[in-house]
């Protein structure tokens, strides 16, 4: 099947109402392009899962903090229509600004308890942003389900949140985070890393691992973070945004480690902001030990 490029609101629904009238599962990937290989997976699984998969290529404005970082934000639109066409989607949205945003917003959505820590303390209206515009195209493209990237473990999270919430009729699909050979998650913004960044960059994920070890070898979230930060320490061009030890649902800080739990992270290198995460279970409690798993704080 040919892919087909639409870029309206109108053009959109004129191609998927023959597909909402069909039997086929309809799968939806959304994006802000610059596409990579971390996209790909996730197109590559929709393609694998659904009868028909749709994208969007779309650089929201209003999910920026810094007016910096909207601008600098990298626009391919003839390579990554070429990945998608690689990649088996048959449909791409690649609405304007001006499509999506018609007037000023005066409806956003907001979702409360997840977005308490991690980004949602240092992005300002980020997840504000990332909510209104996940939900206005789950709206516009009706799939059954969509697939993100669990490098983004939070925003995975707060859609979850959200989609029950509201009550969308979508599945949503977390897909593991695809890495470099030394372990850098794959996005967008490493381009913009120099050579040195980019060599201290794999870092962050070491990090991680080291706070992995730890909770696996029966250490505390404290501990843990205490071995994570050590690692990046010894990497003296990483400035640390937060390193913390998360339920995986509530997005949330735990006190004591009773089972599977994430560790996440945000860091700058530079003028470039990096974030990545991992989860990690801890030895098998015997059932006098109990408790509920990832005791919040």
């Amino acid at each position: 099947m040919n892919l087909s490029v639409v870029h309206t609101v109108w053009e959109l629904r004129q191609a998927l109402k023959t597909i909402w009238r069909s039997e086929l599962l309809l799968g939806f990937v959304p994006t802000m392009g610059a596409l990579h290989e971390g996209h790909a997976a996730l197109i590559r699984q929709a393609n694998r899962e659904c009868g028909f998969t749709a994208v969007s290529i779309f650089v929201n404005p209003i999910q920026f903090d810094r007016a910096e970082d909207y601008e600098l934000y990298a626009r391919t639109l003839p390579e990554d229509l070429e990945l998608c066409r690689s990649c088996g989607a048959q449909l791409v949205f690649a609405p304007a600004t001006e499509e999506m945003y018609p007037a000023a917003s005066l409806t956003h959505v907001q979702v409360s308890g997840v977005t308490d820590y991690l980004c949602g303390q240092h992005r300002g209206p980020h997840f504000r942003g990332v909510a209104t515009v996940v939900a206005k195209l789950l709206h516009l493209i009706q799939p059954a389900r969509a697939y993100f990237g669990e490098k983004d473990a939070q925003q995975v999270a707060v859609v979850r949140r959200m989609v029950a919430d509201l009550n969308f009729p979508v599945e949503i699909i977390g897909v593991p985070t695809v890495r470099e050979a030394d372990g850098l998650a794959l996005s967008s913004r490493n381009r913009r890393l120099s050579p040195s960044e980019r060599r201290d960059a794999p870092a962050l994920y070491q990090a991680l691992l080291a706070a992995r070890a730890a909770i696996e070898h029966g250490s505390g979230p404290a501990e843990a973070r205490r071995d994570a930060l050590a690692v990046l320490a010894s990497t003296p061009s990483i400035r640390v945004e937060y390193l913390e030890v998360v339920d995986d649902e509530s997005q949330t800080p735990v006190s004591r480690i009773d089972g599977p739990v994430r560790i996440s992270a945000a860091v700058w290198l530079g003028s470039t902001r990096l974030i990545d995460n991992t989860t990690a279970t801890p030895p098998r409690l015997s059932r006098s030990e109990g408790g509920a798993p990832g005791q919040r704080l």
